[in-house]
Protein backbone atom coordinates (compact mmCIF):
# COMPACT_ATOMS: atom_id res chain seq x y z
CA UNK A 1 0.00 0.00 0.00
CA UNK A 2 1.13 3.54 -0.84
CA UNK A 3 1.27 6.62 1.37
CA UNK A 4 1.02 10.43 0.60
CA UNK A 5 4.42 10.74 0.66
CA UNK A 6 7.24 10.67 -2.34
CA UNK A 7 4.97 12.52 -5.22
CA UNK A 8 5.04 15.58 -6.96
CA UNK A 9 1.00 16.52 -6.36
CA UNK A 10 0.46 20.09 -4.64
CA UNK A 11 -1.51 20.45 -1.58
CA UNK A 12 -4.57 19.55 -0.58
CA UNK A 13 -3.16 16.19 -2.84
CA UNK A 14 0.53 16.31 -1.52
CA UNK A 15 2.20 14.21 -2.78
CA UNK A 16 1.88 11.23 -4.03
CA UNK A 17 -2.02 11.39 -5.32
CA UNK A 18 -2.55 8.02 -7.40
CA UNK A 19 -6.24 9.31 -7.97
CA UNK A 20 -6.99 11.27 -11.21
CA UNK A 21 -10.46 11.59 -10.73
CA UNK A 22 -9.87 13.96 -7.94
CA UNK A 23 -9.53 17.65 -9.24
CA UNK A 24 -5.45 17.38 -8.95
CA UNK A 25 -3.85 18.40 -12.17
CA UNK A 26 -3.72 15.63 -14.27
CA UNK A 27 0.17 16.14 -15.23
CA UNK A 28 0.89 15.42 -12.33
CA UNK A 29 -0.95 12.42 -11.61
CA UNK A 30 0.62 11.00 -14.12
CA UNK A 31 3.78 11.59 -12.94
CA UNK A 32 2.98 9.92 -9.68
CA UNK A 33 1.62 6.89 -11.50
CA UNK A 34 5.19 6.79 -13.07
CA UNK A 35 7.11 7.23 -10.17
CA UNK A 36 4.79 4.17 -8.53
CA UNK A 37 5.36 2.29 -11.73
CA UNK A 38 8.88 2.17 -11.49
CA UNK A 39 8.58 -0.70 -8.80
CA UNK A 40 5.95 -2.74 -10.98
CA UNK A 41 6.18 -4.89 -13.33
CA UNK A 42 3.01 -3.79 -15.32
CA UNK A 43 0.65 -1.12 -15.75
CA UNK A 44 -2.09 -1.90 -12.96
CA UNK A 45 -5.59 -2.80 -13.53
CA UNK A 46 -7.04 1.00 -12.36
CA UNK A 47 -10.63 0.54 -11.80
CA UNK A 48 -13.20 3.13 -12.41
CA UNK A 49 -14.95 2.68 -8.17
CA UNK A 50 -18.40 2.64 -7.30
CA UNK A 51 -18.59 1.91 -3.98
CA UNK A 52 -20.72 -1.56 -5.73
CA UNK A 53 -19.57 -5.69 -5.57
CA UNK A 54 -18.66 -5.87 -9.08
CA UNK A 55 -15.22 -8.02 -9.51
CA UNK A 56 -13.31 -7.36 -12.80
CA UNK A 57 -10.58 -9.95 -14.33
CA UNK A 58 -7.41 -7.83 -14.23
CA UNK A 59 -6.21 -10.67 -17.19
CA UNK A 60 -8.28 -9.24 -19.59
CA UNK A 61 -7.80 -5.69 -21.63
CA UNK A 62 -10.80 -3.59 -20.38
CA UNK A 63 -9.67 -0.41 -19.45
CA UNK A 64 -11.23 1.56 -16.27
CA UNK A 65 -13.68 -1.22 -15.88
CA UNK A 66 -16.56 -0.18 -13.65
CA UNK A 67 -15.91 -2.31 -10.60
CA UNK A 68 -14.71 -2.19 -7.05
CA UNK A 69 -12.21 -5.37 -6.69
CA UNK A 70 -10.44 -7.37 -9.33
CA UNK A 71 -8.66 -10.56 -9.44
CA UNK A 72 -6.03 -11.79 -11.42
CA UNK A 73 -4.46 -15.77 -12.36
CA UNK A 74 -1.38 -14.18 -14.63
CA UNK A 75 1.89 -13.50 -13.26
CA UNK A 76 2.67 -9.78 -13.64
CA UNK A 77 -0.33 -8.38 -14.01
CA UNK A 78 -1.52 -6.02 -11.04
CA UNK A 79 -4.92 -5.77 -8.97
CA UNK A 80 -5.20 -2.40 -7.38
CA UNK A 81 -7.69 0.11 -5.43
CA UNK A 82 -7.87 3.28 -4.44
CA UNK A 83 -8.33 4.68 -1.18
CA UNK A 84 -8.88 7.51 1.16
CA UNK A 85 -10.38 6.62 4.40
CA UNK A 86 -12.23 3.55 2.72
CA UNK A 87 -10.39 -0.30 3.25
CA UNK A 88 -8.66 -1.85 1.29
CA UNK A 89 -7.96 -5.50 1.30
CA UNK A 90 -5.68 -7.68 -0.48
CA UNK A 91 -6.27 -11.43 -1.08
CA UNK A 92 -4.25 -14.61 -2.04
CA UNK A 93 -4.58 -17.72 -2.01
CA UNK A 94 -2.01 -20.42 -0.02
CA UNK A 95 -0.63 -21.80 -3.27
CA UNK A 96 -0.05 -18.65 -4.89
CA UNK A 97 -1.86 -19.09 -8.12
CA UNK A 98 -4.66 -16.39 -7.97
CA UNK A 99 -4.33 -12.54 -6.01
CA UNK A 100 -7.43 -9.81 -5.60
CA UNK A 101 -8.11 -6.65 -4.19
CA UNK A 102 -10.86 -5.35 -3.09
CA UNK A 103 -12.39 -1.40 -2.22
CA UNK A 104 -15.00 -1.80 0.71
CA UNK A 105 -16.42 1.80 1.67
CA UNK A 106 -19.43 0.77 4.22
CA UNK A 107 -21.92 0.48 1.65
CA UNK A 108 -19.43 -1.92 -0.48
CA UNK A 109 -18.62 -3.61 2.36
CA UNK A 110 -22.10 -4.05 3.20
CA UNK A 111 -23.32 -4.93 -0.23
CA UNK A 112 -20.95 -8.12 -0.06
CA UNK A 113 -17.56 -6.55 -1.75
CA UNK A 114 -15.34 -9.03 -0.10
CA UNK A 115 -17.91 -11.99 -0.42
CA UNK A 116 -17.81 -11.56 -4.75
CA UNK A 117 -13.93 -10.62 -4.32
CA UNK A 118 -13.78 -14.04 -2.60
CA UNK A 119 -15.97 -15.77 -4.67
CA UNK A 120 -14.10 -14.75 -7.81
CA UNK A 121 -10.46 -16.52 -6.87
CA UNK A 122 -12.73 -19.87 -6.78
CA UNK A 123 -10.88 -21.35 -4.14
CA UNK A 124 -11.44 -22.64 -0.89
CA UNK A 125 -12.18 -20.40 1.30
CA UNK A 126 -10.05 -21.59 4.41
CA UNK A 127 -7.08 -21.54 1.90
CA UNK A 128 -7.08 -17.68 1.54
CA UNK A 129 -5.71 -15.35 3.10
CA UNK A 130 -6.58 -11.08 3.29
CA UNK A 131 -5.04 -8.36 4.39
CA UNK A 132 -6.37 -5.11 5.62
CA UNK A 133 -4.69 -2.05 4.68
CA UNK A 134 -4.84 1.61 6.30
CA UNK A 135 -8.73 2.77 6.82
CA UNK A 136 -10.99 5.05 8.86
CA UNK A 137 -10.61 3.81 12.18
CA UNK A 138 -12.95 3.54 15.30
CA UNK A 139 -12.32 6.15 17.37
CA UNK A 140 -13.01 8.60 13.79
CA UNK A 141 -15.52 6.58 11.74
CA UNK A 142 -18.76 8.21 12.93
CA UNK A 143 -21.88 6.80 11.59
CA UNK A 144 -25.76 6.99 11.58
CA UNK A 145 -28.14 4.28 12.90
CA UNK A 146 -29.37 3.42 10.03
CA UNK A 147 -25.69 2.17 8.63
CA UNK A 148 -25.42 0.25 11.99
CA UNK A 149 -29.27 -1.44 11.51
CA UNK A 150 -27.89 -2.39 8.04
CA UNK A 151 -25.06 -4.37 8.58
CA UNK A 152 -27.11 -5.83 12.38
CA UNK A 153 -29.59 -7.24 10.29
CA UNK A 154 -27.43 -9.38 8.17
CA UNK A 155 -25.11 -10.21 10.86
CA UNK A 156 -26.06 -9.58 15.03
CA UNK A 157 -23.06 -10.41 15.79
CA UNK A 158 -22.28 -6.88 14.44
CA UNK A 159 -23.20 -4.79 17.07
CA UNK A 160 -20.03 -5.37 19.00
CA UNK A 161 -18.56 -3.03 15.93
CA UNK A 162 -20.26 0.01 17.18
CA UNK A 163 -19.90 2.27 19.79
CA UNK A 164 -22.43 4.81 21.12
CA UNK A 165 -21.57 8.12 20.34
CA UNK A 166 -22.70 11.56 20.75
CA UNK A 167 -25.47 13.06 19.92
CA UNK A 168 -27.65 10.09 20.62
CA UNK A 169 -27.98 8.26 17.24
CA UNK A 170 -24.47 8.32 16.44
CA UNK A 171 -22.26 5.37 16.61
CA UNK A 172 -18.41 4.62 16.00
CA UNK A 173 -17.93 2.19 13.56
CA UNK A 174 -15.06 -0.26 13.28
CA UNK A 175 -14.73 -1.28 10.03
CA UNK A 176 -11.78 -3.39 10.39
CA UNK A 177 -14.29 -5.30 12.63
CA UNK A 178 -16.85 -5.46 10.38
CA UNK A 179 -14.91 -7.11 7.33
CA UNK A 180 -13.73 -9.88 9.61
CA UNK A 181 -16.86 -10.65 10.53
CA UNK A 182 -17.69 -10.78 6.74
CA UNK A 183 -14.97 -12.75 5.90
CA UNK A 184 -15.21 -15.22 8.60
CA UNK A 185 -18.59 -16.17 7.77
CA UNK A 186 -17.72 -17.37 4.66
CA UNK A 187 -14.77 -19.17 5.71
CA UNK A 188 -11.68 -16.66 5.98
CA UNK A 189 -10.19 -16.82 8.92
CA UNK A 190 -6.64 -16.05 8.31
CA UNK A 191 -6.65 -12.35 8.36
CA UNK A 192 -4.32 -9.73 9.31
CA UNK A 193 -3.37 -6.16 8.74
CA UNK A 194 -5.92 -3.33 10.19
CA UNK A 195 -5.22 -1.21 12.84
CA UNK A 196 -4.72 2.12 10.94
CA UNK A 197 -6.10 5.04 10.88
CA UNK A 198 -6.28 7.40 7.79
CA UNK A 199 -8.23 10.27 9.77
CA UNK A 200 -5.65 10.30 12.57
CA UNK A 201 -2.43 9.80 10.63
CA UNK A 202 -2.03 12.82 7.93
CA UNK A 203 1.25 12.56 7.54
CA UNK A 204 0.96 9.67 5.91
CA UNK A 205 -2.28 8.67 4.64
CA UNK A 206 -5.31 10.46 2.83
CA UNK A 207 -8.60 10.99 4.38
CA UNK A 208 -11.57 12.14 2.89
CA UNK A 209 -13.37 12.73 5.75
CA UNK A 210 -10.75 14.40 7.19
CA UNK A 211 -9.55 17.03 4.50
CA UNK A 212 -12.73 17.09 1.76
CA UNK A 213 -10.89 16.87 -1.12
CA UNK A 214 -7.89 14.94 -1.16
CA UNK A 215 -5.49 12.55 -2.81
CA UNK A 216 -6.31 8.63 -3.00
CA UNK A 217 -3.58 5.73 -2.17
CA UNK A 218 -3.14 2.64 -3.66
CA UNK A 219 -3.02 -0.85 -2.35
CA UNK A 220 -1.72 -2.94 -5.09
CA UNK A 221 -1.33 -7.15 -5.35
CA UNK A 222 0.34 -8.99 -7.79
CA UNK A 223 1.59 -12.52 -8.74
CA UNK A 224 5.37 -12.93 -9.19
CA UNK A 225 6.80 -14.52 -12.67
CA UNK A 226 8.31 -17.69 -11.63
Amino acid sequence: MTTRQGGVSQAPFASLNLGDHVGDDPARVRQNRRLLGNSLPSEPHWLQQVHGRKVSCADDDQRLPQADASFSREPGNICVVMTADCLPVLFCDEEGTVVAAAHAGWRGLAGGVLEATVESMKKPTGKILAWMGAAIGPAAFEVGEEVREVFIREIPSSSSAFKPGNPQGKWWADIYQLAQLRLARIGVTQVFGGGLCTYTDNQRFYSFRRDGPTGRMASLIWLQHK
